[in-house]
């Protein structure tokens, strides 16, 4: 995606909108149908065996909190509850603080409440008024527009494009983990995850390594969202897919906060109108899909991270970001409501298919998916499951 469009409209609950009062969305040519731009996600579930825990996994030295110059790039990295690096977090045991340092996430949510004082923040936050005005100067540096007023420190608006931007606000128990650029958001979070990390999004402006199905290149140039959640579900392994369809829906619902007619096509395609026409959706324009990697053991999942890859015109990625990962916290939770509200939004089921798998073609129709994600196809002679892990290939054939 592009750049913010700005603070946009409000929601009538006291929130932003995702889109500016004027600018919508456009499209790759530049037309505004009242749809999103090309939106993209990855899926694979890959069974990776036990959880690693060698040398090359560590967690990073962190950065310290000044200014950057010109084309520096910021490596925001594991760092223990006091600010050390990697303090008390050895690679797979306990959790990484990570992201976000927590001062200034408690600052966020102080903020975030209405306008506050020095001394109130100092009290409220165990710092002194002068660390207090050093995290509002980071806060700024952000793209947080922090406003000093006769009630005390104010935010004016969110211009910027940052962990702590994300943060502020953010509904959901996700540390931010925010790159300017990094190889590959999967790759960074399942390194926080071999440092004991736990419910972190790892956001990044730019992927230089990122890879799609089949382990094929992605192409992540800034500008875009690229987005991956790393959890520990208490969940046995067969529950995987049950997130990638969690998923989904959280960006289809993020799209239609949006106003777009946003579907999702089985197992992790989410389709948007052509045209601006609902019908359209039907068959419509690509807007993304979602690439899930789990480790585990036989009975349960270690860890699991669901990969976001999204590139477009503009929007207001901050608050898309935030909308996917407050729907995804509220789906996670009871995954068989999940797969309810898939089929909800779906543009499979009730419609002819025919999909490839690596021993067949199955062709009939979609009536209905089960959880935690199989694709049930009446191909007349009887009912066959397709596992998104055996999917190849899905398209329609009813026109």
């Amino acid at each position: 995606m592009g750049h913010a469009t700005g603070p946009g409209t409000s929601d009538g609950h006291g929130r932003k909108c995702l889109l500016g009062p004027s600018r919508g969305i456009v499209n790759d040519v530049g037309r505004r149908p009242g749809g999103v731009p090309a939106l993209r996600l990855r899926h694979r579930i890959v069974h990776r065996g036990k959880a690693r825990r060698d040398d090359d996994h560590r967690p990073r030295e962190r950065r310290d909190d000044r200014a950057r110059g010109p084309g520096e790039r910021p490596r925001r990295a594991v760092t223990g509850a006091d600010g050390g690096a990697g303090a008390g977090n050895e690679a797979g045991s306990g959790r990484a603080d990570v992201g976000v340092p927590a001062t200034r996430r408690a600052l966020l949510a102080a903020l975030a409440d209405g306008p506050a004082s020095g001394p109130a923040l100092a009290d409220r936050l165990g710092v002194s008024r002068a660390a207090v005005w050093n995290h509002v100067e980071a806060l700024r540096e952000a793209g947080v527009a922090v406003e000093s007023t006769g009630d005390g420190y104010a935010v004016a608006d969110v211009s910027g494009y940052s962990g702590e931007a994300i943060a502020l606000g953010l509904a959901a128990p996700f540390a931010v983990d925010y790159h300017d650029s990094v190889g590959s958001t999967n790759d960074r979070a399942r390194e926080l995850a071999d440092a004991g990390a736990d419910d972190v999004a790892v956001v990044a402006d730019e992927q230089t390594a990122s890879r799609g199905r089949l382990d094929r290149e992605w192409v992540s140039p800034p500008g875009g969202v690229w987005l991956s959640v790393l959890c520990r579900p208490d969940a046995p392994p067969a529950h995987a897919p049950a997130y990638t369809l969690a998923m989904a829906v959280a960006v289809a619902r993020a799209c239609r906060e949006a106003g777009v007619d946003a579907r999702i096509k089985w197992p992790n395609d989410v389709l948007v109108p052509d045209d601006g026409d609902a019908e359209a959706a039907r068959g419509g324009r690509k807007l993304c899909g979602i690439l899930t990697e789990m480790e585990g053991e036989a009975d349960r999942v270690s860890r699991l991270v669901v990969g976001v890859a999204e590139r477009g015109e503009p929007v207001d990625r901050r608050l898309l970001v935030q909308r996917v990962l407050e729907a995804f916290d509220g789906l996670r939770g009871d995954l068989r409501d999940a797969v309810s509200a898939w089929t909800e939004l779906s543009d499979t089921v009730g419609r002819r298919v025919r999909v490839e798998t690596p021993d067949r073609v199955v062709e009939g129709a979609a009536v209905r998916v089960e959880f935690p994600g199989a694709l049930v196809v009446d191909t007349g002679d009887g009912e066959v499951r397709v596992t998104a892990g055996d999917c190849e290939h899905l398209r329609p054939v009813d026109g």
